[in-house]
């Protein structure tokens, strides 16, 4: 044996890795708080016919969220899995499992907070009731292309709590202003906006297939995951401060141990 190599792998091994710089996450998302907010839907700088970005993303199977190779164009292990699922014999097991595995959409606009002009633009998140909202809106006669720049208009944002909802989770509803307004009357400040803007895409770690397979396979088998005491996936930084990332897991749990029993045998199978 190379000694000497065998010595440098195991100080490489023992020695400890510099800590990573995290990211401050609220200057590239915004969430709307309990209360009132006035915000203002800037034009995209990725997309110049639309604010809206959707994406896809898995919660539960690692212990943070995952993004979908899909929103990239490439092959998406735990997709193909659910729609073999979903191809095979009809029953209540593939069902259930298949829809758990769906990934969930979200979309993403670039806003700035009114008030918190200085912090420049920053994403906020949502699900499928504001953006069908705001879509209505932007077709309505009498609202039209509230991106414009010198004659859009913010939004009124009130977002109420659990003892209003009912739920475990807030609300938010949306009210364009009665008046058009300009984004600023600054135009460097304008030019700046529409330049610097966070893209969605580029702030999530993306997966390989191949990782994304073997986290399928340990959520199939989360025992033999235990034994193992490894870490499927971690995330490019800490997403802990991320909006939905602790209060979007409660709406897809769902008991699926005992089905993922009988999938895990088919699992190799399928993607050989």
């Amino acid at each position: 044996m190379d000694l000497n190599a065998i010595k440098q792998r195991l100080d490489n091994l023992q020695s400890k890795a510099a800590p990573q710089q995290k990211t401050d996450y609220t200057t590239i998302f915004w969430r709307p708080t309990i209360g009132k907010a006035q915000v203002r839907i800037v034009p995209s700088a990725l997309d110049s016919s639309s604010p809206f970005t959707e994406l896809k993303f898995y919660y539960g199977i690692t212990n943070k969220v995952m993004i979908s190779p899909l929103n990239f164009g490439e092959k998406d292990p735990i997709t193909e899995f659910g729609q073999k699922l979903k191809q095979g014999e009809y029953n209540k097991e593939n069902y259930v499992l298949a829809k758990k595995l769906d990934a969930k959409n979200r979309i993403f606009i670039p806003i700035i907070v009114r008030g918190e002009e200085d912090k420049g633009v920053r994403l906020w998140q949502f699900g499928k009731m504001i953006y069908e909202d705001l879509l209505s809106m932007a077709i309505d006669d009498e609202i039209g292309d509230y991106t414009d720049i010198v004659n859009g208009r913010d939004f009124t944002l009130e977002t109420v709590g659990p003892e209003s909802t009912g739920t475990n989770y807030n609300k938010t509803s949306v009210r364009p202003r009665m008046k058009t307004s300009a984004l600023s009357d600054d135009k460097a400040q304008v030019e700046k906006w529409l330049a610097e803007q966070p893209n969605p895409k580029e702030v999530f770690k993306r997966f390989t297939f191949d990782e994304m397979k073997d986290a399928l396979v340990k959520w199939l088998s989360p025992e033999e995951a235990e034994t193992e005491g490894d870490i499927v996936s971690e995330p490019a930084n800490d997403f802990d401060d991320l909006p939905w990332d602790k209060k979007e897991k409660g709406n897809f749990s769902l008991d699926t141990s005992k089905i993922k029993e009988n999938k895990k045998d088919q699992f190799d199978s399928i993607f050989e």
